[in-house]
């Protein structure tokens, strides 16, 4: 054990919480159907999506998503445009989630035949895959990971053992608790404590903490922790606005400029706050994105 993780578990029998929280965990917990799998396609799709939707809205997304592209050659074989047109319609977040994921369908194919990495530093060469996304498929798809630190599981740390809002320290005292070669029961035993037990307003008592006996803030009544940032609201958004985009062109082979904008915005004007600078500046990034083409002369259509 660091020193820096032994300052914050000093007093806490390890052994103990590790296996208090285990065993709630396996008692009961929210039935996700990606909890059900080891497939590391299914789960990279629903940790994409769960990075900007509410869980309980994942499932149905997730369910339909499989559904229609299984496997990642599916994914990989599929029109882009159709993959970003499913994220906008089912308002799962910034659509470059999708093209990341499409990519990362395609790599996996194309530079790995066929096969995912198995460890965290594997999986992130692939596309859009960040250091958590990684360690997350290599944790619930091969048992491989480190401890995932999100922000339900410093707010768990911070006030559990009194960690300070420092990623440096919940990553060292996350490492500490983890138990070796444990990494996929542990990270979703720890982010279910997070997310039912451990929430913005605690619910120790009545959802069963098994930490309570160690628990800082349970004994002190301080149930302060780190922010928590804030999603944008997605009405009204740009990311909203370039979903239409790619929702309209989707609908027709192509279209000029000044009939584009009416469909996607009812209060574009030419001339106005959302007009033709305004639209040219969402076709500018879906083009740099590779999602759409545009003409000198201002159409606009899908890149096939």
């Amino acid at each position: 054990m660091t020193e820096e993780a032994a300052d914050h578990l000093a007093d806490v029998p390890v052994e103990a919480v590790r296996e208090a929280l285990v065993e709630w965990y396996e008692a009961d917990h929210r039935a996700f159907p990606w909890r059900e799998t080891e497939d590391p396609y299914e789960i990279l799709v629903s940790e994409v999506m769960s990075q900007q939707t509410q869980l309980g809205r994942v499932v149905e997304a997730w369910a339909a998503f499989l559904d229609r592209w299984p496997t990642a050659a599916a994914l990989a074989d599929a029109d882009r445009a159709d993959v970003v047109a499913f994220w906008t319609d089912h308002s799962l977040g910034y659509n470059n989630r999708a093209k990341y994921l499409h990519e990362a369908a395609r790599q996996v194919c194309e530079e790995f035949d066929g096969a995912f990495p198995r460890d965290p530093d594997g999986l992130s060469e692939l596309m859009g895959v960040g250091p958590y996304t990684a360690n997350a498929v290599a944790s619930f798809a091969f048992d491989n990971g480190d401890a995932v630190v999100d922000t339900n599981v410093k707010r768990v740390l911070h006030r559990a053992f009194d960690v300070p809002d420092d990623d440096a320290a919940f990553e060292r005292v996350a490492s500490e608790l983890m138990p070796d070669g444990e990494s996929r029961v542990w990270n979703n035993a720890i982010m279910e404590l997070g997310g039912v037990a451990c929430e913005k307003t605690p619910a120790c008592d009545a959802a069963g903490c098994p930490w309570r006996e160690w628990c800082h803030a349970y004994e002190t009544g301080d149930f302060t922790a780190p922010d928590v940032p804030t999603q944008p609201d997605f009405e009204g958004s740009r990311r909203q606005m370039r979903g239409r985009v790619v929702n309209v062109l989707g609908e027709y082979d192509e279209l000029p400029i000044d009939e584009l904008g009416p469909r996607v915005r009812v209060d574009y004007a030419p001339d106005g706050e959302y007009g033709r600078e305004w639209l040219w500046d969402l076709l500018a990034d879906l083009e740099a994105d590779g999602l759409v083409e545009t003409d000198d002369d201002g159409t606009a259509r899908l890149r096939r």
